[in-house]
């Protein structure tokens, strides 16, 4: 009979997050495919868990992952985990559990820590309905279609970012989604120094042209308005249609990008830009 594969979640930051499950678990299986063995060995290290590691991560999924199939095939149980939260959440553990899903091994996830869920229910914006979209793309002109694409979603939208790329990003944002979309910046989740910011989408952009930023973030961003609200005023569409096209952004872009905001047909924008 094949094996099982385990997807265990670990701790965020703080180790009294984890759960008795998961300690049971990973002191079961016959191993352990981690995305760093350094920072999980010292984890296993902590709760005196002396298990074998196998490194998986982007760079050799497509060496490891056929390895740790033909393991889980072979009757072996597997617990994949990744530096921090819920493995596959943004992270190469998506493909292994779709090709152990394919094969026919059982996948059992094992709960716990998931930092754009901590985020997110502490953030103060709506859950009620939301969107996860992970690391948005890294080239600019990538990721402002990206963001144009989702700047008429109504629900709460959730991204992760580095940080040596969030100033571009909250810059784009600001200029996509709109200026004063609120958003909360949320870093060093569980740890000492839990940091929360709540402002606008501007306030944000500006405060990361001035300082440098730290950590790994999860960026909370209000959803639009509803496309049902009153017609916008006319007079401040135009006013943000004529600034866009006087920065340089052609008429069919600032189109779609107002359209999305305003939940305007993006024909009805353009002619009024024509005219």
């Amino acid at each position: 009979m094949a094996g099982i594969l385990y997807l265990v979640a670990t701790p965020i930051g703080n180790l009294e997050d984890i759960s008795a499950r998961a300690l049971r678990i990973l002191s079961e299986v016959d191993c352990v495919a981690a995305e760093d063995t350094r920072v999980s060995g010292g984890l296993l290290h902590h709760f005196g868990i002396k298990k074998p590691l196998v490194s998986y991560y982007e760079q050799n999924k497509h060496i490891r992952g056929p390895a740790l199939l033909e393991r889980l095939l072979q009757g072996e149980s597997i617990a994949l985990i990744s530096d921090a939260g819920t493995p596959a959440i943004s992270d190469p553990g998506a493909d292994l559990t779709r090709a152990a899903i394919d094969a026919g091994i059982q996948v059992t996830p094992i709960p716990g820590p998931c930092a754009f869920v901590s985020a997110l229910i502490a953030s103060g914006l709506s859950t009620e309905r939301f969107v996860f979209e992970g690391f948005l793309p890294r080239h600019h002109g990538e990721r402002k279609r990206r963001l144009q694409s989702l700047a008429g979603e109504e629900r709460t939208l959730i991204f992760y970012e580095a940080p040596h790329r969030l100033p571009e990003t909250l810059a784009d944002m600001a200029e996509v989604l709109g200026p004063q979309r609120k958003a909360v910046l949320a870093r060093e989740l569980t740890k000492l120094h839990e940091e929360y910011l709540r402002l606008t989408l501007a306030e944000a952009a500006e405060l990361y042209r001035q300082q440098q930023p730290r950590g790994e973030y999860v960026l909370i961003v209000a959803g639009g308005e509803s496309r049902r609200s009153p017609p916008p005023d006319l007079q401040a569409l135009q006013d943000r249609l004529e600034k866009l096209l006087e920065q340089g952004m052609s008429r069919k872009q600032a189109a779609k990008t107002l359209a999305g905001q305003y939940g305007l047909p993006v024909k009805s924008v353009y002619e009024l830009g024509l005219k």
